[in-house]
């Protein structure tokens, strides 16, 4: 197979509206737009919220309450699951998550380590946070963990 002989799936892909053309295609004289007024002319049409000079509805309505998302602390998430790539008795923290291929970069506040899927070998986990399940699991294995 080679790239030229490529095609897309059948009907994935339609024919654009070839406006003007006159009889028979449907879309000729006015080409879909009507008669006259404003969404017939080049560039006519109303901005998204418009209501004709009336006050839209959005600014009638106030402007209440409070958003966190400027202060949301972002951390780089692993489950347990994932740490069963390193050997036994391994130190994981972050150089040698990017070094596995887990992250390909860290985020602002650090790692979280959470508690999905099962630790298999005792490891000392280096991270930020941890999940209280993460915790009981990862001494359930017979590792340890560290907050940085």
């Amino acid at each position: 197979m080679n790239i030229q002989s490529l095609k897309p799936a059948e009907n994935s892909r339609f024919h654009e509206k070839r406006l003007g053309r006159g009889i028979g295609s449907g879309l000729g004289k006015t080409s879909g737009k009507g008669h006259k007024g404003q969404n017939a002319r080049s560039g006519g049409g109303v901005r998204v919220g418009f209501e004709g000079g009336q006050m839209p509805l959005v600014r009638k309505l106030p402007r209440r309450g409070f958003n966190n998302a400027n202060f949301k602390k972002v951390y780089s998430i692993v489950n347990l699951s994932q740490l069963n790539k390193f050997e036994e008795n391994s130190v994981v923290d972050e150089k040698a998550l990017i070094e596995k291929g887990i992250f390909s970069k860290i985020e602002e506040y650090g790692v979280k380590v959470l508690g999905s899927g099962k630790l298999e070998k005792p490891l000392t986990v280096k991270a930020h946070k941890f999940s209280e399940s993460a915790l009981k699991k990862i001494k359930k294995a017979g590792g340890t963990a560290e907050e940085v």
